[in-house]
């Protein structure tokens, strides 16, 4: 079935929401469930789950709802996390090697083959069995790994500079942690995670909650 080039972020991001609620019913042995069970189960509306699935096809059977290993099966192969993925991270500081030493990552089947930083007493160690190279050979290194995706972990007045690095390197899709935009070619993707607008994000709701009478 032909699907619209273009979907949505906000649904691309929902459907990893489904995916977890999916895996929690695989693993309780539930065969089938329905946008109303599964709304329920996330937070959402029925009507919203209906909407994101019906960009990718219909999976439904009526009277029957979904099938949980067979919805399952085909999101994951939609988001291609049927497949493992290598990644190479740019950055070993504290939030690099936090992320590094992640499990959570292998679970989803994300895996950390190597790292960059341009800090000489790092380079050249090997950190929860990944290699440390500088950030400067990283357009050499990457073609010799199997890396298609790339984390970015280092200040914002670095960014750019591992950022050209991954680029030179061959990776089309980078993960950055660093609170400005990166400029990169238009066949690059860069999904921007900026903690701290995510605490802001709270703050405002903690501070209308505790304002209001």
């Amino acid at each position: 079935m032909s699907r619209p080039k273009k979907i949505p972020g906000t649904t691309v991001s929902r459907l990893s929401i489904y995916v977890r609620a999916l895996q929690k019913l695989r693993q309780d042995g539930v065969v089938t469930t329905s946008s109303e069970k599964l709304a329920e189960q996330i937070g959402l509306t029925a009507a919203q789950i209906r909407k994101d699935l019906a960009y990718f096809g219909q999976f439904g059977v009526p009277g029957r709802g979904y099938y949980v290993e067979n919805l399952y099966t085909e999101l994951a192969a939609i988001l291609g996390i049927d497949r493992r993925w290598q990644v190479a991270l740019g950055g070993v500081g504290h939030l690099g090697y936090a992320l590094l030493a992640y499990n959570g990552f292998k679970k989803q089947g994300f895996d950390v083959v190597v790292a960059f930083d341009k800090d000489p007493a790092k380079v050249g160690q090997t950190w929860e069995g990944v290699k440390i190279y500088d950030i400067a050979q990283a357009p050499e290194v990457l073609p010799q790994t199997e890396a298609q995706l790339g984390i970015i972990a280092v200040p914002a007045e670095n960014a750019q500079e591992v950022c050209d690095a991954f680029v030179a390197g061959g990776l089309k899709s980078i993960l950055s942690f660093a609170p400005e935009r990166l400029v990169t070619p238009d066949d690059v993707t860069v999904k921007r995670v900026d903690l701290a607008m995510e605490l802001e994000w709270l703050s405002y709701y903690a501070t209308n909650a505790s304002s209001r009478g």
